[in-house]
């Protein structure tokens, strides 16, 4: 009986030694599908980690979405094996027009793709000087598809690169009744207490659609004061 223990106990031993090394040597994907979330062939600025894509491989056993999330400044990236996918988007997620269909993607090695949308409103021109205490930015807010209304404008600075509505050390909100879509805009901000005194701060112009959760941004800059 003693004997049979011993052989069950080496038995499971040998075998779940044999799950591990197996385990271990899982070979990682290596091929790397990157690109940029782009209008007009310009990329597009968002929420850092905002807005989530999705891949599908079809032909497995194992058929779920591989999320990927796009950076601030457009961008994203995501390692994976090579072979056919399909890049789709999700409803209501970007400050886009919905976008159904799919995107085939062919991944063998690097692949590089840009993604256009079509934004309901976009940022242009974004300029900031600094006074004393007082920044003065300059924009223009486009109308693309209005069919959805604008909301605001708002300008986001912060600390560090990653400055956004959620992530900021103060705002300006400026509300879709004092823009005039096409008209460049001047606005004079406060530069606030918590970021007085620094040789430098990072700022933003975004841009809300009603009932769109996502804003739309220019591109992060650094300004000096």
């Amino acid at each position: 009986m003693k004997l049979n223990i011993i052989k069950s106990c080496l038995l499971l031993v040998l075998g779940l030694a044999a799950a591990s090394c197996e385990y271990d040597n899982f070979e990682e994907p290596k091929s790397t599908l990157t690109g940029r979330i782009v209008y007009e062939g310009e990329p597009i600025g968002l929420r850092s980690q905002g807005v989530e894509l999705e891949l599908w491989q079809h032909g497995y056993e194992l058929f779920q979405k591989i999320p990927v999330y796009v950076a601030q400044d457009g961008t994203f990236s995501a390692k994976l094996f090579n072979g056919d996918y399909k890049l789709t988007f999700i409803r209501g997620n970007g400050p886009w027009m919905d976008r159904t269909d799919s995107i085939d993607v062919q991944v063998s090695g690097t692949q590089m793709l840009d993604v256009e949308v079509d934004p309901y409103y976009t940022i242009s021109e974004p300029s900031y000087s600094v006074s004393g205490s007082t920044m003065t930015v300059n924009f223009t807010v486009n109308g693309v598809n209005t069919s959805s209304d604008l909301e605001l404008a708002g300008i986001y600075m912060g600390r560090t690169l990653i400055t956004d509505a959620v992530r900021n050390e103060g705002a300006v909100i400026i509300p879709a009744g004092d823009i005039t879509l096409g008209t460049p805009m001047s606005v004079d901000v406060e530069i606030p207490a918590g970021l007085a005194g620094r040789s430098d701060v990072f700022v933003r112009v975004g841009v809300k659609t009603l009932g769109v959760q996502e804003l739309l941004y220019s591109q992060v800059e650094n300004v000096d004061l």
